[in-house]
């Protein structure tokens, strides 16, 4: 069972969300939350697998909360916006959040996201994640921190530059004629090295190194 801790300051839309998860046999709702810092508390207090964030909270704001859950909790943060290009979600990224779905998706889109979220993946696959990290993850004005890829050997980086273009590990593995399981092993590599905890952060780390650029995918 994935335990899902709910995030927002609005009843209509926490009462919405509940009805979509609790109806799912692998799905249960464990708690509420109307602001970021109930979140933060409920999620020690309830250890959930998945907290679905919304950005704009009271007292703690949806970015701030991702942050501590994230760098407290076990607990993988899926922010759930208005608009599918909202800047403060590449923030939430940044700040550890798994991946995002906007409110106004399909049922079947928001239970996925819950389902890849607790596997331990991330929400990249095509479409707005991809726009909307390559619209706010390079940015003119300073130089790209090149130095955090050091420990990276050079097929690393063939591999972090193809996770950050937002491919599967299937489509990396045909891309450099090798096995899935060996894909799976660089990328864990990868992790390690540069402590990231998930493709999410993978993907944040291709874009400000300057590996991966908009307009290359």
């Amino acid at each position: 069972m994935i335990r899902v801790l709910i995030a927002d300051d609005q009843p209509m839309v926490r009462a919405g969300l509940r009805a979509l998860l609790d109806g799912e046999s692998d799905i249960g709702v464990v708690g509420e939350a109307a602001t970021g810092a109930e979140a933060v508390r409920l999620t020690g207090e309830l250890g959930p697998d998945v907290v679905m964030m919304d950005i704009r909270m009271p007292e703690l704001d949806g970015i701030e909360a991702t942050r501590r859950i994230t760098g407290s909790h076990r607990a993988k943060v899926v922010v759930v916006t208005t608009f599918d290009l909202d800047e403060y979600v590449y923030a939430a990224l940044r700040a550890g959040a798994s991946g995002f779905v906007v409110k106004d998706a399909e049922p079947q889109e928001l239970r996925h996201a819950v389902r890849v979220a607790a596997r331990g993946d991330a929400l990249l696959s095509p479409g707005v994640t991809r726009r909307l990290i390559a619209e706010f993850a390079a940015r003119p004005g300073r130089e790209p921190p090149v130095a955090r890829l050091a420990p990276l050997t050079a097929r690393e980086r063939e591999v972090l530059a193809l996770v950050a273009e937002g491919l599967s590990n299937a489509r990396i593995a045909e891309r450099l004629h090798m096995s899935p399981a060996t894909v799976k092993t660089h990328v864990n590599r990868i992790m390690a090295k540069l402590a990231a905890h998930d493709r999410a952060q993978l993907v944040i780390i291709g874009y400000e190194t300057g590996l991966v650029r908009p307009g290359w995918i």
